[in-house]
């Protein structure tokens, strides 16, 4: 509602009928790096917090274990996911019935495929050349994709080709640095939600306020337009406005579920594993991983 609504302090008319925010120039989040995939990724690290690691996961003897179970099926959803962004970015636009509009889509789609594409082979480079244990690795690549589609989501209609894949090629180091820096301190993110949508949504944001571009009614300061760092300062502030909120919201539901025992499973039904617990058939797979 703050930045969509047209009516929210981030973003509605005043008097002179210019679109601005309470602090200055309106937010810019075309399609939601930060109404979107910034809540959810502030949401998945204090999801994680309050709920703790999964029994076992940082034992150096159990780090197999953790591994995910079917790579092509890691991939299938990962292309699932960036067809679906063509529909949610360049449907964003909300027309395709004058040529203008056709066109905005056009490059909206454009930069929503090259993004990803940067994104996605950097950090498959990085953790196969240049991270230990320097091996080809696929969902690093996959998550990579997710990586620079999140960072682009608020800016692909405000920006050039060549501006987009500089925006990819940053996602792929805040993807990877937060993924690192997350595992260090011990933090199991599951599929690395934060380290995608949360640290790549923040750089999304706050990417506008320096290539957003004039000749598609963006204001970034790489381009020096007329109040262009009052832009930046916008961007910065929205970014702090929705990592504050989410927090806030997000570990007061976790922490009532916690106060319930709603919200992890014990370490014993943990070991044994969800299939044999609680469903039927009890082996998800058959070999010598079922149940696993």
């Amino acid at each position: 509602w703050w930045g969509w609504s047209g009516n929210g302090w981030l973003a509605h008319s005043n008097e002179k009928d210019e679109f601005v925010s309470s602090i200055g120039p309106a937010l810019k989040d075309f399609a939601g790096s930060g109404l979107v995939h910034m809540v959810g990724g502030i949401g998945a690290i204090v999801g994680a917090i309050v709920v703790g690691p999964r029994f076992g996961r940082w034992e150096p003897s159990k780090e197999a274990e953790f591994e995910g179970h079917s790579m092509p099926f890691c991939v299938l959803g990962t292309f699932f996911l960036w067809f679906g962004w063509y529909g949610f970015n360049p449907g964003s636009t909300l027309s395709m019935s004058t040529k203008d509009a056709a066109n905005l889509a056009g490059i909206v789609a454009v930069n929503t495929t090259l993004s990803p594409c940067i994104a996605g082979l950097l950090v498959f480079f990085l953790r196969a050349v240049v991270l230990p244990p320097r091996l080809l690795d696929v969902g690093g690549f996959c998550n990579g994709i997710l990586a620079g589609l999140v960072a682009v989501t608020a800016a692909c209609a405000t920006i050039k080709p060549w501006e987009s894949a500089i925006i990819g090629f940053v996602a792929a180091f805040m993807y990877q640095g937060a993924s690192m820096l997350l595992k260090k301190l011990k933090v199991d993110d599951v599929v690395d939600a934060f380290a995608v949508h949360g640290a790549c949504g923040l750089w999304g944001v706050i990417s506008l306020g320096f290539f957003g571009d004039p000749d598609f009614g963006g204001n970034g300061v790489f381009h020096g337009a007329e109040g262009c760092g009052k832009q930046l300062g916008t961007q910065f502030f929205s970014a702090f406005l929705i990592t504050m909120w989410s927090a806030g919201i997000s570990t007061m539901a976790f922490m009532i579920l916690k106060a319930f025992g709603m919200l992890r499973l014990s370490d014993a039904f943990q070991d044994a594993g969800a299939d044999v617990m609680e469903h039927s058939p009890s082996k998800a797979y058959k070999g010598k991983e079922a149940g696993i």
